[in-house]
């Protein structure tokens, strides 16, 4: 365990939780009440989270990092006193997490445990406040808890400092090279831009803008990384196991005529076919050991998003044992990282990324949500996603990846990324 880690766990003395029913109606878009600083957001069509403040925070680093962050949150359960008067996915004690893709990475991995939950699911909605004082208190009350957020301010203008694409593409070729070498049957390979606003970036203007153009996303907010991933990595919920995974992509082109024939050409393309067989595989072979039973489509579905198209398949399962399952960051951290974002074989792809890449992906493609006190949560791929400078809030690092297989290429593969850099770039506004 890091001693960072040590110390903010050591230090919970009573983790003082409460969470009462609110009518729907008076929480309205969850999104709307995230404060303009560090908000914490997981939203999908309406239902999810939002949060505020800092009850606890732990830091972790490492290979060891999501087992550390494990015993960090129990740890603070041990010592929790829970009033929950609702009882849904996402009541009671909640953390927000974010991990590093790359075991070495900097970055290394986060999970904030907020003092004021907003939540939505269907037609329940509820507060939950956190508290580390000496009794628990009252309980919360909209009037307290959902105030009226200050005018959101625009970014300004957003100017791109690079890398060109060009740059990208001679990575791609090495990757390319790669695979027909027979180092891997497959890398992932990560692309980032520079960008700087004119303003301070409010945070809530992007995220409203991902909100509102992806709701078929899981729209995201952790600890200044921030995006809409179409990708969930791990959803745990009373046993039950769902991971929804995609690989092979062509970008829509507006025309509805035309974008259905590009479906058509996507779920019958050998290349993308074979990207996507490759990613789920690396799910269904990392869930089989906990789960008594797994149902994997025989083939993919087409699913259309504004800007892109996918091949997407839903791998689900039923966890073994009656009493005691792996919690959902247990699983995400068997599953990542998976062909999809990575590669195959597994360890191959990604010495070829460390080699070929040249950067540090940071929390880019590694896992990104929350997790409840019984374990059961949702964990997203960091994807489409950017990270804010934290030593300067008008600077932002945007993401996008491309699956590198023999028959890729690099021109295409670099229109590939400039499609999935289009949501952050246009949720900024620029």
């Amino acid at each position: 365990m890091s001693a960072t880690l040590f110390a903010a766990s050591a230090a919970v003395a009573h983790l003082l939780v409460r969470t009462v029913a609110v009518d729907p109606a008076e929480v309205g878009e969850l999104v709307d009440l995230a404060p303009p600083e560090a908000p914490l957001l997981w939203v999908r069509r309406g239902d999810g989270l939002v949060a505020w403040g800092e009850a606890l925070r732990f830091e972790v680093s490492g290979p060891t990092r999501f087992a550390d962050a494990e015993r960090a949150w129990q740890r603070a359960l041990d010592h929790a006193i829970v009033r929950d008067e609702v009882r849904l996915p996402g009541t009671g004690p909640v953390a927000f997490g974010s991990f590093a893709f790359d075991d070495t990475s900097a970055r290394g991995g986060v999970v904030v445990v907020p003092r004021v939950v907003v939540g939505r699911r269907g037609d329940r909605a509820w507060i939950t406040t956190v508290s580390t004082d000496a009794r628990l208190g009252a309980a919360p009350t909209p009037a307290r808890v959902l105030r009226r957020q200050p005018p959101v301010a625009a970014p300004g203008v957003v100017v791109d400092e690079g890398p060109p694409p060009a740059a990208w593409g001679a990575v791609v070729a090495r990757g390319i090279a790669a695979v027909r070498e027979g180092e891997v049957d497959k890398v992932v390979l990560a692309r980032d831009v520079h960008v700087r606003t004119e303003q301070p970036l409010d945070l809530r203007w992007p995220l409203r803008r991902l909100v509102a153009e992806y709701p078929s996303c899981w729209t995201f907010s952790v600890d200044g990384l921030l995006g809409a991933t179409p990708e969930l990595l791990v959803r745990s919920e009373k046993g039950l196991v769902t991971s929804r995974v995609l690989a092979g992509t062509i970008r829509r082109t507006g025309d509805e005529a035309a974008d259905l024939a590009r479906a058509a050409i996507l779920a019958h393309s050998s290349k993308d076919l074979e990207e996507h067989e490759y990613a789920v595989a690396s799910v269904a072979q990392a869930i089989a050991p906990s789960c008594s039973s797994i149902n994997v489509p025989e083939a993919p579905f087409v699913l259309h998003l504004p800007n892109v198209l996918h091949l997407a398949s839903d791998v689900t399962g039923v966890l073994a044992g009656r009493e005691r399952h792996p919690t959902s960051l247990a699983l995400a951290a068997a599953l990542h990282p998976t062909a999809a974002v990575c590669g195959t074989p597994t360890s191959a792809a990604r010495e070829v990324i460390r080699r070929v890449e040249g950067m540090d992906r940071g929390r880019y493609a590694g896992p990104v949500g929350w997790f409840g006190a019984d374990g059961d949560g949702e964990w997203g791929i960091a994807l489409r996603s950017a990270e804010v400078d934290p030593g300067d809030p008008r600077r932002l690092r945007l993401f996008a990846g491309c699956g590198i297989v023999g028959a890729s290429d690099p021109a295409a593969e670099v229109a590939e990324s400039e499609a999935k850099l289009e949501p952050m770039r246009h949720a900024l506004g620029s």
